[in-house]
């Protein structure tokens, strides 16, 4: 039976989560190039789902709390051909242009530290992200003084100038 589900993805304190969908086993080895080029001292796990052969789920990390957490996460997920990277000590923004320009990913659907959730279409084969939730819905509009902190946290984390 077809239907619609809202798959809670977990992210350990302190970590990012980018999700993604790609289309070949080679996926893995080049994002963990990618993370390894632009980031080389993060702590991170990388699973892949494949959608068809043995359809297992390829991962690679150095960090075994990720590792164990991106494959339950792409294990509930039950989509092929989607990754799952999980970073920690690093910003998804030093990454995410490479992963958008790797062969194999055909898209990303989130890069984020927030709660997130996938939106997943179940379908006699398998399963389908339509998208994500992605932290909480907004509660206002910035003042002069929310962009102050903005403009000031951005430079103390190094983005800006």
């Amino acid at each position: 039976m077809e239907n619609i589900d809202v798959v809670d993805l977990e992210n350990p304190k302190g970590c990012n989560l980018i999700l993604g969908y790609s289309h070949f086993i080679k996926t893995v080895e080049d994002l963990e190039e990618i993370i390894k080029t632009y980031i080389p001292k993060a702590s991170y796990s990388i699973t892949f789902s494949e959608a068809s052969g043995d359809r297992l789920v390829r991962f690679e990390s150095n960090d075994s709390e990720l590792e164990k957490t991106g494959i339950k996460n792409i294990l509930n997920l039950k989509c092929g051909h989607t990754f799952l990277i999980l970073i920690r000590d690093a910003f998804p923004i030093t990454v995410l242009n490479a992963i958008k320009n790797c062969q194999e990913v055909g898209s990303v659907f989130a890069a984020t530290a927030n709660p997130i959730s996938a939106i997943v279409f179940r379908g006699k084969n398998g399963g389908a992200i339509l998208g994500v939730i992605d932290g909480f819905s907004p509660l206002g509009v910035e003042t002069e003084e929310d962009k102050r902190k903005r403009r000031e946290f951005l430079r103390n984390i190094g983005y800006k100038r």
